[in-house]
């Protein structure tokens, strides 16, 4: 997978790339990725890129020209069409599923704007995509594309070593992950579960499962009206709803 982001802040993401999984998963060549700074191709006096809205109103607007001509230059290096997408509140909401669907992509173009928004035929002439990470406004989309950047690379084969932790992972499933526990067994009085240290590994397994379900139905009891239980699980999520 190759990655373009096209920000006026570069200095903002370089170090996403150069910290923890993400650094790893570059220096295997897992991927590759550039950093565009979109006021390189504006054609306007000082590499101005925004201006006045049409029809008054607050805040400046990013005009088209620096942005289509960037997008038209990285094109000109590859040969297939990349996914273009757009960081704006207005987009889809972000999930795991969309997550999962951006790491199957082979070359990605993430823009990031800023000020009061886009020209509108940015929107409608460019992006094959429109992402928001949450209902909230923040100063750019720098932060929003972090976070999808984030999420599609460790889905990439080997990026985090071991392919099992993107499988169990919360939303991958369709619920929230089961509670995790490590050394030692007894910490000021608080103890790992027994069943976790029986070495019944179909023990545990329901285990995780039951605890799974319950902190889905305690947390986000909405997760559960999109999935098909087995008959295991809705006996299950039977007992849990009891003991609640």
């Amino acid at each position: 997978m190759h990655i373009d982001v096209l920000t006026l802040f570069p200095e903002m993401i370089s170090g996403l790339f150069q910290s923890s999984i993400i650094k790893k998963a570059h220096e295997k060549e897992k991927f590759s990725y550039s950093l565009v700074n979109f006021r390189d191709y504006s054609n306007q006096k000082h590499q101005k890129v925004d201006d006045y809205p049409y029809g008054g109103g607050a805040g400046m607007v990013l005009t088209p020209q620096p942005v289509f001509d960037a997008v038209a230059s990285i094109k000109e290096n590859t040969e297939k069409e990349p996914k273009i997408i757009l960081m704006t509140p207005q987009g889809f909401p972000y999930n795991q599923k969309k997550a999962e669907e951006l790491a199957e992509e082979e070359h990605l173009i993430f823009i990031c704007g800023h000020y009061e928004g886009y020209d509108e035929r940015i929107r409608e002439n460019l992006a094959a995509d429109e992402i928001s990470i949450g209902d909230y406004i923040l100063t750019g989309g720098e932060l929003g594309a972090m976070v999808v950047i984030d999420s599609v690379i460790r889905l990439l084969p080997d990026a985090l070593g071991n392919e099992q932790s993107a499988k169990e992972d919360s939303f991958s499933t369709g619920l929230l992950e089961h509670p995790h526990y490590t050394r030692p067994a007894e910490f000021r009085g608080m103890k790992v579960p027994d069943v976790l240290l029986s070495g019944n590994h179909a023990k545990i397994e329901k285990w995780r499962k039951r605890e799974s379900l319950k902190r889905t139905w305690l947390r986000r009891p909405e997760l559960l009206n999109n999935l098909d239980l087995d008959k295991e699980e809705e006996k299950l999520l039977e007992e849990i709803k009891k003991n609640y």
